[in-house]
């Protein structure tokens, strides 16, 4: 029986399956980019939510894991060597799992780096700037008479939006022809962005045909179906 007990979060969370990889998540688009990297490998995990609503993330159990107080983190029990390792930030993450099951990652290093490149500006550049545009569209900024904090992340979005869709022109998927953490990290975010940030008109979203058609790709894909709702 796998013994997680050195984890305090394993007290906050018991472990039914401590055999399994523990996910400590939302269905948020940094949260989903695990599960659906989990769910596309069939890697064995067992799904705890993160409440923010009852500050789960601050609790002194959440903060052993991840002293930054973000989702997702996990512990998987058969780390390298064997040995349980505890692991955070979701481009981390997915690196990990990539080389842990040698799945969308390529082997060889030129086009490995080629992919890592595009995690990177989606951690560096997609995220922070969607997620500044969703808190000025959806939430608190609605109301400021101050428009420009909103449109400096509605054009800084644009142009993101333009970078992936020049590369979506040349290539069936972001990192080159074939499917990658690198989308598996930046799609979460565009489907945040259009959806439940309903900031697509704003960003003029009809106007990237490419990506269009990749994020509908993405959507269509079973796993990624089952990993926007963990967990539950």
């Amino acid at each position: 029986m796998t013994d997680l007990s050195a984890f305090p979060i394993a007290a906050k969370w018991p472990a039914q399956h401590p055999e399994r990889l523990q996910l400590y998540s939302l269905p948020t688009p940094n949260g989903v980019k695990v599960s659906i990297m989990l769910e596309e490998t069939g890697l064995p995990y067992e799904p705890h939510k993160v409440s923010f609503e009852t500050n789960d993330q601050l609790s002194p159990a959440f903060l052993s894991l991840n002293p930054n107080n973000k989702i997702p983190a996990i512990v998987d029990p058969d780390g390298p060597g064997g040995r349980p390792l505890p692991l955070f930030e979701s481009g981390a993450i997915l690196i990990y799992l990539a080389e842990k099951t040698g799945k969308f990652l390529p082997a060889d290093p030129a086009a490995r780096y080629q992919v890592i490149q595009w995690v990177m500006f989606q951690m560096g550049g997609v995220g922070p700037m969607f997620g500044q545009l969703g808190f000025f569209h959806k939430f608190a900024g609605r109301e400021y008479e101050d428009k420009r904090p909103r449109d400096r992340y509605v054009n800084e979005s644009k142009r993101l939006l333009g970078v992936l869709e020049s590369q979506l022109a040349k290539h069936a998927w972001i990192a080159g022809e074939e499917y990658t953490i690198a989308d598996i990290a930046t799609f979460p975010w565009v489907n945040n962005l259009v959806g439940f940030y309903d900031a697509g008109e704003l960003v003029g979203f009809k106007d990237f045909p490419h990506l269009n058609a990749a994020l509908e790709r993405f959507r269509a894909r079973p796993a990624v179906a089952r990993g926007l709702k963990i967990p539950g």
